[in-house]
């Protein structure tokens, strides 16, 4: 869908600043919403990859700019599991209360080795479908094809900045769930993934380096023939 999240091309938010020696997580919380994440997508398959990157999408766009990366992961947490009934909005706001208004307030801890066992046995794989297990591809290497210049109000993994662009299959990667369908609870209705290679003046115009090429990962549908 269209949003603030989708930031790839936008100008105007100053420089990537690179943290040396970045730890796994900066504060507790952090590895706290990783491992609630974890356990919902891959042990109990509350929601999937899909539903969980529309939920970032639906964050209101000044709470998106503001919040952290795992305040994102736990913004979407939220999202999905007042969709799905497991908690409800009433719910979640008590003890958000209860936590502002008495900040010393401890939980009980259970140490158990065997549920985090389970744990990580059943952490998602998020790897390419074998071949086979979807339809045969429409385009080969070398194809010229153009990105669709469409406005989905649901989830995609089609970047703004590259519809309407024109490019190269580089490479077949095989076969993968479709994120429009599998967002929305449609089923995943696979189809072949392709690596297209755009150049940089296709993309940002005669200001950009002419040797520059980015390499894009897309689903079938999102592409058309030249």
């Amino acid at each position: 869908m269209n949003g603030i999240h989708d930031l790839g091309g936008m100008h105007g938010f100053g420089p990537v600043v690179r943290e040396e020696n970045e730890p796994v997580f900066h504060a507790d919380w952090e590895g706290t919403v990783y491992a609630i994440s974890q356990v919902l997508r891959g042990m109990f398959e509350v929601f999937n990859l899909d539903e969980f990157r529309h939920g970032i999408e639906r964050m209101a766009p000044v709470h998106y700019l503001e919040a952290s990366y795992y305040e994102r992961w736990l913004a979407s947490i939220e999202t999905n599991l007042i969709e799905k009934g497991v908690l409800s909005k009433a719910e979640l706001d008590a003890r958000i209360r209860l936590l502002q208004n008495n900040p010393e307030t401890t939980f009980p801890r259970r140490d158990n080795p065997a549920l985090v066992e389970r744990v990580l046995e059943a952490r998602p794989r998020n790897g390419i479908r074998p071949a086979g297990e979807g339809p045969a591809p429409r385009f080969a290497v070398g194809d010229a094809v153009v990105a669709r210049n469409i406005n989905p109000v649901g989830h995609t993994r089609l970047p703004r900045y590259v519809r309407g662009k024109r490019g190269v299959v580089d490479q077949i990667r095989g076969i993968q769930v479709l994120p429009d369908a599998n967002a929305h609870g449609l089923g995943e209705q696979p189809q072949t993934v392709y690596s297209v290679r755009f150049t940089g003046r296709e993309l940002w115009g005669e200001a950009a380096d002419p040797r520059q090429r980015l390499y894009i990962d897309l689903w079938e549908s999102y592409l058309e023939a030249q």
